[in-house]
């Protein structure tokens, strides 16, 4: 039978325990981050994602138009109170077109783009800044208004 020994005057280490330690400190970290994002999701679900439908898609080149955009959540209702912002991109406008839709979502703005030598289509960017105090969000790209020549 072995003599008993004080726990004071043992000076072996616990074989293994650095790494337990490691190795539990890893899982909770990760299982903590799984957690948080699955919480954090739970804040998303209640933005909603805007969308613009415009009338007409098509405008010609060198030719003022006057084009309708409503602006819609994805859960079908207008947005009143958006900022609808029109900009160049394969096409030209002197500068950006911007207006706010009124109580039926929608705003009519004037536009009046331009192609480059030698192109026959190009496209005009929207952007939508959603009232401030909602839960709209803009965070996907819209729909291009296309340019032709005429």
């Amino acid at each position: 039978m072995r003599p008993p020994h004080r726990f004071g005057a043992d000076d072996r280490a616990i074989e293994g325990l650095p790494i337990r330690l490691i190795i539990a400190l890893v899982v909770g970290v990760a299982s903590l981050a799984i957690m948080m994002s699955m919480l954090g999701g739970i804040g998303t679900l209640a933005e909603t994602e805007t969308d613009v439908e415009i009338d007409p898609v098509t405008v010609d080149a060198g030719r003022t138009t006057s084009v309708d955009l409503t602006v819609l959540g994805d859960d079908g209702n207008t947005v009143e109170g958006a900022t609808v912002i029109v900009m160049s991109d394969d096409a030209w406008l002197d500068s950006a077109v911007k207006g706010e839709t009124g109580s039926d979502g929608t705003v009519t703005l004037r536009l009046d783009p331009t192609l480059r030598q030698g192109q026959r289509t190009g496209t005009l960017q929207v952007d939508v800044v959603p009232p401030t105090n909602t839960d709209y969000v803009d965070d996907q790209s819209n729909t291009e208004i296309v340019v032709i020549e005429n």
